[in-house]
């Protein structure tokens, strides 16, 4: 098992007005399968590339385990790719797609059926080695990709976004293969994903990218319950956090009209805007004329939840805001419910900087 590390790694495309990534410092321990994850542009696929050696970094230094890979070719980094397009060979059999690289490197023919076996027999393939590509379909093929990667026994897995060809229910599967394999061969990957969810479902640690920086790097129920920023708070969860403009008139905390039931601590009063935050299942439900009134637009029946997402007048302003419904309980379109921001559970924000405010 080996560590990565980069330090202060730049990429800067020639035109650009900005890097694309200004220059990123993290460390992956030995065996951890780390997520990045953002939405497009955001700089999370540079910064695989420039791991993989498909990038060249600008300024900085890269390194696997001990050694610097800066300026190393991509084939000799020891790194395994698996791409969103799954990149087999069309006329080769599975047999033959999973030990090309390994009758490349000169790998003996009889070290290379014993891997190929191998890998087929992990991933599920046996019975599947003489077909071509065209005979499998999407889930198949991408384990196929992940086969070719395994059998080379490489330090580390980069893999950009292999999912995202997959229809939701394959998805799901293949998911759970991926973080399966990874536990039992305990090889560092780096993933790479725009689909929060998936982030969430699969890493050990995943780090939020924003405009080629990392906005915050930790576990997925930290950043699901202590976001650093307003950007993480409103990328990770599903349906988002609500984000509300909050007044503070040196008494209170108020949502329009309502006052709201937290502490305005010195943190709070030392900026000029708040914005707080509320998971769609962190409103308390009250009474009538107790909280904030929500006419309901549209309600979500996913089954185990449902979610109203509804309108609230907020001052002078009409806002969006979503809440998760009791089970089986759920709130007819054109009715209104009432909500109270929670006194646990709530996240403030500074609105100019976004950084978090409530320890």
């Amino acid at each position: 098992m080996t560590r990565i590390t980069f330090e202060k790694a730049q990429r800067w495309y020639a035109g650009a007005e900005r890097p694309a990534v200004p220059g990123i410092d993290l460390e992956v321990p030995e065996g951890e399968f780390l997520v990045l994850v953002g939405p497009s542009g955001c700089g999370k696929t540079t910064t695989l590339r420039m791991l993989a050696g498909l990038e060249p970094v600008d300024s900085g230094r890269i390194r696997i385990g001990d050694r610097d890979v800066t300026r190393v070719p991509p084939k000799d980094r020891d790194i395994a790719m698996v791409f969103q397009s799954y990149a087999l060979y069309p006329h080769k059999s599975v047999r033959d797609n999973l030990g090309f690289a390994l009758k490349m490197a000169k790998v003996a023919r009889p070290e290379r059926e014993q891997r190929v076996a191998v890998a087929a027999d992990t991933l599920g393939l046996t019975a599947l080695l003489d077909r071509k590509p065209k005979e499998l379909s999407g889930g198949q093929r991408q384990r196929v990709a992940m086969g070719r990667a395994i059998v080379r026994q490489p330090q580390v897995f980069c893999m950009d976004e292999p999912l995202s060809n997959l229809d939701a229910k394959m998805r799901v599967q293949t998911r759970g293969d991926i973080a399966r394999l990874q536990r039992e061969l305990g090889v560092t990957t780096v993933y790479v994903t725009h689909d929060q969810v998936e982030a969430m479902t699969l890493g050990d640690r995943v780090a939020v990218m924003h405009e080629g920086e990392i906005q915050q790097i930790d576990t997925p129920l930290a950043l699901y319950d202590r976001p650093a920023n307003l950007f993480v708070a409103g990328f990770i969860g599903s349906p988002q956090m609500n984000l509300l403009d909050v007044r503070f008139d040196g008494t209170g905390l108020f949502l329009g009209t309502h006052r709201i039931r937290l502490e305005a601590t010195a943190d709070v009063a030392s900026v000029r805007r708040v914005t707080v935050g509320v998971r769609p299942e962190g409103w308390d439900l009250v009474g009538a004329d107790e909280g904030i009134p929500v006419r309901i637009d549209l309600v979500e029946e996913l089954g185990s939840d449902s979610f109203a997402y509804g309108s609230a007048q907020l001052g002078d302003r009409t806002r969006t805001v979503s809440v998760r419904l009791p089970r089986r309980d759920p709130a007819a379109v054109g009715t209104t419910i009432h909500v109270a921001v929670p006194q646990h559970g709530a996240h403030l924000f500074d609105t100019e900087t976004g950084r978090r405010l409530n320890a």
